[in-house]
């Protein structure tokens, strides 16, 4: 595939997923059903829910998955970009990243919050909120591109980007591509002032990983894939969830499994 240019966000990968990326909301026990809006999977979160990023490695070979939440890197803590550190999936290995690294022994966990009480917003990137993303690498066969950001790989299983060429030699976009772009650059600062779903830094749990080596194929990422988020009465508002999908949301109704997982009895 053709090198991906910055925003990093807007690259499609042309080529079948290297991992496939899934959502799931750990205190309700569900997989976030994904709803396509003008070209991006979207998914609904509940406040104050507790979630989980479902990392699945559908390849044969080992790959490099750097991930991102809300623009901020969920290893390291930097403003998030391919280059950085990331989790190492062995073929066909799928695991679960349940927060922001804190250490290699625990995490704090990942939960729905309101925007301004979200950790990008609180340490001050608050541009990015609403958006989980990856950069995926492929494990190069000779080692023409040593990388010595730390890589780590979950014990459960238990680049930088080349420039557009067009940028690059000062070649002006063609006016309807011109406009197109602003077109889309208006549509991406309203969605973002309607934004009002974050993803909060919470408590403390235990999830061990270790150091692992790693070499990327290339400078760019084989794949990167982004998936947007906001509270459902956000996205009925804008029209990427229908309102007849909130019956499968009504708590009053009766559901035949109301529960996630099994819980301690009393005095336990």
């Amino acid at each position: 595939m053709p090198p991906c240019a910055p925003p990093w966000a807007a690259c499609s990968p042309v080529q079948a997923s290297l991992v496939d990326v899934d959502v799931i909301d750990r205190d309700r026990g569900d997989w976030l059903e994904q709803f396509r809006h003008r070209g991006q999977p979207w998914i609904a979160g509940e406040p104050g829910h507790r979630y989980a990023v479902r990392l699945t490695n559908s390849s044969g070979e080992r790959v490099l998955v750097v991930l991102s939440i809300d623009g901020v890197n969920a290893v390291t803590g930097q403003t998030a970009h391919p280059s950085q550190a990331g989790y190492v999936l062995e073929p066909w290995q799928s695991t679960e990243i349940n927060g922001w690294r804190k250490s290699m022994d625990d995490v704090a966990q990942f939960v729905f919050t309101d925007l301004p009480d979200s950790y990008a917003a609180r340490t001050g990137r608050p541009d990015n909120v609403g958006v989980i993303g990856v950069a995926v690498f492929t494990e190069a066969r000779t080692y023409y591109y040593p990388q010595p950001a730390p890589i780590y790989q979950p014990r459960n299983a238990p680049g930088t980007y080349e420039r557009d060429a067009a940028a690059s030699d000062g070649a002006a976009a063609p006016p309807s591509a011109a406009s197109s772009a602003r077109a889309d650059k208006a549509i991406a600062r309203e969605e973002a002032r309607q934004q009002s779903l974050g993803t909060g830094h919470g408590a403390r749990e235990w999830s061990p990983v270790s150091h692992t080596g790693f070499e990327r194929a290339s400078r760019s990422p084989a794949q990167v894939t982004q998936l947007r988020y906001d509270d459902y009465y956000a996205l009925v508002a804008r029209g990427v969830v229908p309102r007849y999908r909130r019956d499968r949301w009504n708590e009053d109704a009766p559901h035949a499994f109301p529960g996630g997982f099994v819980a301690d009895p009393p005095g336990w």
